[in-house]
């Protein structure tokens, strides 16, 4: 008798061994929120003219830019330690971060949001030694901004030649970026150019970054995985790359926009900020 071409597999009870599992796709991890700060009990704290102010300073810019006006820095000078260390205690450390890279003096800006969105500590620094520090309250911190278009004032120069091997897209992709660029006005719509739905190699979008350029601004939000935003050295070019909570990109795109809106604290959340905060000052008598 010839052998049966196709091996019989047994079915039912008892069919499988114990050694057989689904291999699933590692389950998110849980989002981060917005979590109360713990505080001093009120008669724990004495009575500071400069943190009432400062304070008050915040929230009053709080309310302007939940009704759509732009906000302000305030100033953290004139503090001793104990009230620097009450509004660490006050202002925690929120998802959102980021970094203004040494310009050419060595001078670096370092940037925390706070547990309240829209509410940003910003560190003015060089060689290890503080300069600068102020409260920030803004949709997004205005040197961000600055720093993006003073690095559009020194663009990439164009590629000469053919490509390097195993770019394929990268060339077309490095016209259409150039070329909306230009043609970019405020106001307009995000234009988004999603690379993770495109045929391209890890070559073509190591050419494409080296085209663009890489500036000095870097935001991270954490929440539900990592945002990654960079700037580069395109006037309103923003690389940005989203991950899962297991550090795999997800999401890789190029945006032609002012800011992208990952970046942006919406007024209907400053105003949220604005009530969570009167409440903390309010616990504290500081309000």
């Amino acid at each position: 008798m010839k052998p049966f071409p196709i091996p019989v597999l047994a079915l039912g009870p008892g069919a499988h061994s114990e050694d057989d599992a689904l291999d699933y796709l590692p389950m998110p991890k849980d989002m981060g929120g917005y979590q109360t700060p713990i505080l001093p009990e009120p008669d724990e704290i004495q009575p500071n003219a400069a943190v009432r102010e400062l304070m008050a300073q915040v929230l009053q810019q709080l309310q302007r830019c939940a009704q759509g006006q732009p906000g302000a820095q305030v100033p953290m000078t004139g503090l001793a330690p104990e009230d620097l260390g009450l509004i660490d205690q006050l202002l925690g450390e929120g998802e959102a971060s980021a970094l203004i890279a040494a310009d050419a003096s060595g001078t670096e800006v370092r940037i925390q949001e706070s547990i309240f969105t829209g509410v940003w500590r910003v560190l003015l620094r060089r060689e290890q030694r503080v300069l600068q520090e102020w409260i920030e309250v803004a949709a997004v911190p205005q040197g961000l901004l600055q720093a993006a278009l003073d690095d559009a004032q020194s663009p990439c120069p164009p590629w000469v030649g053919s490509p390097p091997p195993n770019v394929q897209n990268a060339p077309l992709l490095v016209q259409e970026v150039r070329e909306r660029v230009q043609r970019w006005q405020p106001g307009d719509p995000v234009h988004v150019i999603n690379l993770t739905l495109l045929p391209v190699t890890p070559a073509d979008i190591g050419f494409l970054d080296h085209q663009i350029g890489t500036g000095r601004v870097l935001l991270l939000s954490r929440g539900y995985g990592n945002c990654r935003i960079t700037n580069t050295r395109l006037p309103h070019c923003w690389r940005v790359v989203y991950y899962n909570s297991n550090d795999r990109v997800i999401l890789n795109t190029v945006e032609i926009v002012g800011i992208p809106e990952v970046a942006l604290a919406a007024p209907e959340d400053m105003a949220s900020s604005h009530e969570r905060l009167l409440d903390v000052l309010q616990y504290l008598e500081l309000a």
